[in-house]
């Protein structure tokens, strides 16, 4: 389906092309919370359970408990992406305020009798196997990121692109035939502006730039619409084109081969790529090997044999 507008500029290879390519190396996504984000960091139990460290400076007492830089940062990566929009000086006194608050309620005497409970307890063994799988799955997805797997999947992805073309086109696109008829006539014979045209007459958001397209793949275009584009010369102007948007009259301006992004461009995905692929092998391997009893539900029947 075509967009509207579509891209106006005329940037370095843009990297959505390169995503699909991923996709099609099979990129799974792990349904396991924890593989692809920092380990869900529970309210920390400030200081008070791990040996001092002389590097790690207490900035606060309340009640008596020490809060430390490394509680802050533990604090601020459970409070997730939302306190990172506040401003550096802000934050830090939102998450001191957070961890002072979880230990004042914590601590006090009706507070008590909660690590009792069974509920309590339940809690805390979900947690602590929660934050040990997330920091298992991040060693192992970070293990995965040599130099060497990196490039294979780069020279693969590039590969697999092989020779695709792409195009970079203006369009005017007018609700009936008659209109487009007249633009272009007016574009062949009168020898008018295209971008000019555009301007004055489309009512393609893009109008604004001239009905420039920027360069675009043969799949990223309706049906209609890239079929006449693609077998167009440069510099030539179409007859009008209908397509579900309306009608359209194109020219095209350029062709080339679609560049190939560079390695670095497309380094972060390439890395979320095989460290999402290691993590989804890894929990696969342990569930081929685990045993899982389902007590809840009558045990299937084995498979007859033929």
């Amino acid at each position: 389906m075509m967009t509207l507008p579509m891209p106006t500029s005329h940037p370095a290879p843009r990297l959505r092309h390169f995503v699909p390519v991923l996709a099609g190396l099979a990129l799974l996504t792990l349904p396991l919370i924890g593989c692809d984000q920092k380990p869900a960091a529970q309210a920390p139990a400030p200081s008070a359970a791990a040996p001092a460290n002389p590097n790690d400076k207490v900035v606060a007492k309340v009640n008596g408990v020490d809060i430390r830089e490394s509680d802050l940062a533990i604090a601020e990566d459970d409070l997730g992406q939302e306190i990172q929009q506040i401003p550096p000086d802000q934050r830090r006194e939102q998450v001191l305020a957070y961890l002072s608050d979880i230990i004042l309620v914590a601590k006090a005497p009706d507070s008590a009798k909660m690590a009792d409970t069974t509920e309590f307890k339940q809690r805390i063994e979900l947690t602590r196997n929660k934050l040990i799988m997330g920091l298992q799955l991040q060693a192992v997805g970070k293990a995965a990121l040599t130099d060497e797997a990196m490039k294979e999947v780069y020279n693969t992805a590039v590969k697999s692109m092989g020779d695709e073309e792409e195009v970079r086109a203006r369009h005017i696109l007018v609700a009936t035939q008659e209109e487009a008829t007249e633009i272009v006539r007016q574009l062949r014979e009168d020898k008018a502006d295209f971008a000019a045209l555009a301007k004055e007459k489309s009512k393609d958001p893009g109008a604004a730039d001239g009905g420039d397209l920027g360069f675009f793949g043969k799949d990223q275009m309706v049906p209609e619409f890239s079929e006449v584009a693609f077998k167009m010369f440069e510099g030539q102007i179409s007859n009008p084109v209908k397509s579900q948007f309306g009608w359209h009259v194109i020219k095209l301006e350029e062709k080339r081969k679609k560049a190939v992004p560079e390695f670095d461009k497309v380094k972060d995905q390439i890395q979320t790529y095989l460290s999402r692929k290691a993590q989804t092998e890894y929990v696969a391997k342990l569930r081929e090997t685990g045993k899982v009893e389902r007590l809840d539900k009558p045990a299937e029947a084995p498979a007859a044999k033929k």
